[in-house]
């Protein structure tokens, strides 16, 4: 609920012991006045020369800031959104605030990562009887793939095989609803999978800034020309911080930073992405053992730590064009892809 409400601008109440922080998210909110503390990503923080006063003691705590004017939400968005930094370079000045309950804020930033939202909010002086609850513990204790289950099968005809059959998996927790395409004979060895987060622009648009669609067409092809094999095709935009983020990193992107950089100046993780959702899904399917179609050593390790086994790992190999080739190096220079 808490997740909803901040989508459609509600204010949330993040309740620790007797401690309360009532938020309402920048991105969303409809209308504000008055000269609200705002509170920020340690990261974006950084970016506007601002630190926690705990900093010594934590510096990937978040950050609360007031601005010595009334804040409208044209500048409210330009505080937050990094994307706007140079069509807004001059905001502040900005005092750094004491943050007296730095587990709430915490969740708080976190809330704002699953709910696809940028992680800034201004912080209301008090709740309404309306207000949405939730406790920092909820926000650890969150996990979508416990509620995982199989929601619908049927055979899907494709280009790579046409025996293929689609199986649709289903959450309470959200409105994500992830798929795997089975291909081949099942049989007792383990079968090629492939973990391929969902890329609207390079999936369906054929964007050149990633290797997102090649290698999905690559894989669809390797896992029919294999015995048997499984893609799953997961519900995790943007290594997990959403479509609306994503394109905001690309922004930042075309003014020089990488997608590391990108992805951290916007506050959230350099890969956001939950494997166990996978491994959940192999487990439905009756899967425990994969030969894993990957580069990214961190699909191995969260798949084996959520208790599938990844008996061999096979490289996917996907040539490299001009509006690519820099992102290509990051993944393998940054984040260990195995290119």
């Amino acid at each position: 609920m808490a997740i909803d409400a901040l989508r459609r601008g509600w204010p949330v109440t993040v309740v620790d012991v007797d401690k309360a922080l009532t938020v309402l998210a920048v991105e969303t909110a409809q209308d504000i006045s008055g000269t609200h503390a705002i509170l920020l990503s340690a990261s974006r923080a950084a970016t506007l020369k601002l630190s926690n006063q705990s900093a010594a003691a934590d510096g990937d705590l978040p950050v609360l800031i007031k601005a010595p004017f009334d804040l409208d939400l044209r500048l409210a968005l330009a505080v937050a959104d990094p994307s706007l930094d140079l069509a807004y370079p001059m905001k502040g000045p900005f005092a750094a605030l004491p943050l007296d309950d730095g587990p709430s804020a915490t969740a708080a930033i976190e809330l704002a990562r699953l709910a696809g939202l940028l992680p800034a909010f201004l912080v209301l002086a008090d709740a309404d009887e309306n207000t949405v609850n939730v406790s920092p513990q909820d926000v650890i204790a969150f996990d979508d793939s416990g509620a995982l289950r199989i929601a619908a099968r049927a055979k899907l005809p494709v280009a790579a095989n046409a025996d293929a059959e689609i199986v649709a998996f289903r959450t309470v927790v959200d409105a994500s609803d992830h798929v795997a395409l089975l291909m081949g004979t099942r049989d007792t060895s383990p079968p090629v999978v492939r973990l391929h987060s969902e890329c609207l622009t390079g999936d369906v648009l054929g964007s050149l800034k990633c290797d997102c669609g090649p290698q999905l067409h690559e894989a669809l092809q390797q896992i029919s020309d294999a015995s048997w094999g499984i893609l799953l095709y997961l519900r995790q935009e943007g290594r997990g911080i959403g479509l609306i983020n994503k394109l905001r990193a690309y922004a930042l992107q075309d003014q020089g930073f990488d997608t590391v950089d990108a992805n951290t100046r916007l506050g959230f993780a350099i890969d956001a992405r939950d494997f166990s959702v996978a491994a959940r899904m192999l487990e439905l399917l009756g899967v425990e053992r994969v030969r894993l179609l990957t580069n990214n050593p961190e699909k191995v390790d969260g798949l084996q730590k959520a208790g599938i086994a990844v008996t061999e790992r096979l490289p996917l190999q996907i040539a490299a064009n001009p509006h690519n080739a820099h992102y290509l190096e990051t993944k393998k220079s940054r984040t260990g892809h195995a290119l």
